[in-house]
């Protein structure tokens, strides 16, 4: 009765927060994905999800079926990477690193699910904050870079991951918690506390205070984000933070967020040398894509 189809729609509708989105994520049109969803209530004798409730919510048949999809998905996974290694080779290299300051908290769950699939592939990586990450990868020095700062190379290819947008985390007491939305003029009497990298590359620099020709008072830096929210909580400063970040400190800390505006947005790249022909390498993108989407909150789609 159920089919490993049905399985995948109710994944990409929980995912994608519509019909259309998720029409979109599984490659086919709406109206073909309706009918299988028609198909599938029918069969059930049930609907899957709510009509006309946005973001689309799923029934207790829907959640079922989400469950099922959970456990079931995984394990499909798992054995394709197998029967890739079978007729492909089940050795190599895969020495990454990362240039995203944040990432460590969902990449750890993924090394752990892809070891699995790959035993062995000789897995390593290194933080890309103090070295040209993406060069070292162009010269064959790496195998792939986590990246939110693409740059053109012929050489390179940058899968998108996912999309997020960016707040700006103040004290509880901060003046600011007044405004509805920040603006670029809103920082010029702040202590902005960001990650020790080129002020270019960061995108409330390059997308809100750079196009303004304006600056913070004071900058200052650190490396750990725990570091960044102990300094913010303590009123020593403000800073930029993915909303998925703030989702991990806010239920634990009285931090506030507050929007941009304009909205700053930004997108996280898997980057790799092209072509790239290791299964393995695309394995590992897989799987970094399934757990950013089971672990992290606030996230979007980005192809």
């Amino acid at each position: 009765m159920i089919e490993l189809k049905h399985l995948k729609t109710v994944q990409a509708l929980k995912q994608a927060g519509s019909v259309a989105a998720a029409a979109d994520l599984l490659h086919t049109t709406q109206s073909a994905l309706s009918h299988q969803l028609k198909e599938l209530e029918h069969r059930l004798s049930q609907s899957v999800f709510v009509r006309k409730s946005k973001p689309l919510q799923l029934t207790q048949a829907g959640d079922a079926l989400l469950r099922l999809a959970d456990q079931i998905m995984p394990l499909l996974l798992q054995t394709e990477a197998q029967l890739k290694r079978w007729s492909q080779g089940d050795g190599g290299r895969l020495h990454m690193a990362i240039e995203c300051h944040s990432c460590f908290q969902w990449l750890f769950p993924a090394l752990d699910e892809y070891r699995q699939l790959w035993p062995d592939v000789e897995v390593d990586f290194a933080s890309g904050f103090h070295f040209d990450a993406l060069q070292a990868l162009a010269d064959g020095e790496l195998d792939l870079v986590i990246t939110s700062d693409p740059i053109e190379q012929p050489e390179l290819a940058y899968v998108p991951l996912f999309r997020y947008q960016n707040r700006l985390v103040v004290a509880p007491d901060n003046p600011l918690t007044k405004l509805s939305h920040i603006k670029a003029h809103d920082l010029l009497d702040t202590t902005l506390i960001t990650y020790p990298v080129d002020a270019k590359r960061l995108t409330i620099y390059r997308d809100l205070l750079i196009p303004a020709g304006l600056a913070p008072r004071q900058v200052r830096q650190t490396e750990l984000t725990l570091m960044m929210v102990q300094l913010v909580l303590s009123g020593r400063g403000v800073a930029s933070l993915p909303e998925w970040v703030i989702a991990e400190y806010e239920h634990k800390a009285p931090l506030r967020s507050l929007p941009f505006e304009p909205a700053l947005w930004s997108t996280l790249y898997a980057a790799i040398r092209t072509p790239a022909t290791e299964s393995y390498i695309q394995s590992f993108i897989d799987v970094a894509k399934a757990s950013c989407f089971g672990t992290l909150h606030n996230i979007v789609r980005a192809d």
